[in-house]
């Protein structure tokens, strides 16, 4: 083989390992998403629960006050519950 000939099919093979790549990863977040999308949603309390665990812990590392953590977590109960 002459060298014009490798390096057509060297740059061949590595446009096609790239297609490959892009299609399969193309596939793994087509999959993600459905399995996002028909993963049952959790419950309030459950919502409620993560929520109040997510602004202790920007308590903790001093991200918000204890007083904006409150009204924040009472905003989004009202939310998560419908009553907002």
């Amino acid at each position: 083989m002459n060298r014009r000939t490798i390096r057509n099919v060297s740059s061949t093979t590595a446009a096609a390992a790239g297609s490959i790549t892009t299609a399969v990863t193309s596939v793994a977040a087509a999959a993600l998403a459905a399995s996002i999308i028909l993963s049952p949603a959790a419950d309030a309390s459950a919502r409620l629960d993560g929520v109040q665990a997510d602004l202790a812990r920007a308590v903790q590392l001093n991200q918000v006050t204890a007083e904006q953590a409150a009204k924040f977590e009472a905003k989004l109960a009202g939310r998560i519950l419908g009553e907002a």
